[in-house]
């Protein structure tokens, strides 16, 4: 991106002359000024002690190897070669899941209650769908 400025002849020059004696360019030390003086945190968003944990607690689900686990054990199922131990692990995994997913839910009607938004918004803005394993 660029922007172009119109500025004085003397301001031109203080510019030149400081970024002389800075060692810089004139482009760089109008961006280096620029960069100091504008807020560290700009377009940032600032949450709540609250709400950081609420998104942690929202991002918990099963580690990577517990979901490769789930869905070959799923597949197993579908081809109908699941052994009864690992329907039981199946079983077990999915338990996990649903506690997980209520959980979820509970987080996110609390986050939307913080923000005071739907929880229809709260969960679009964090770009989540409702998914349905049928």
């Amino acid at each position: 991106m660029s922007i172009t400025l119109e500025l004085s002849p003397d301001i031109q020059r203080d510019i030149e002359l400081a970024a002389k004696q800075a060692g810089l360019t004139p482009d760089a030390y109008v961006l280096a000024a620029l960069r100091q003086h504008l807020p560290k945190n700009l377009g940032q968003v600032q949450l709540s002690k609250r709400e950081a944990e609420l998104l942690l607690a929202i991002n918990q689900s099963l580690s990577q190897v517990q979901w490769q686990r789930y869905h070959t054990l799923v597949a197993q199922r579908c081809v109908e070669q699941l052994s009864y131990k690992e329907q039981e692990e199946l079983i077990s995994l999915s338990n996990q899941l649903e506690e997980a997913n209520a959980n979820r839910i509970g987080y996110l009607v609390e986050l939307a209650q913080l923000r005071r938004v739907s929880l229809d918004k709260v969960m679009s803005d964090l770009g989540l769908t409702p998914t349905t394993h049928a």
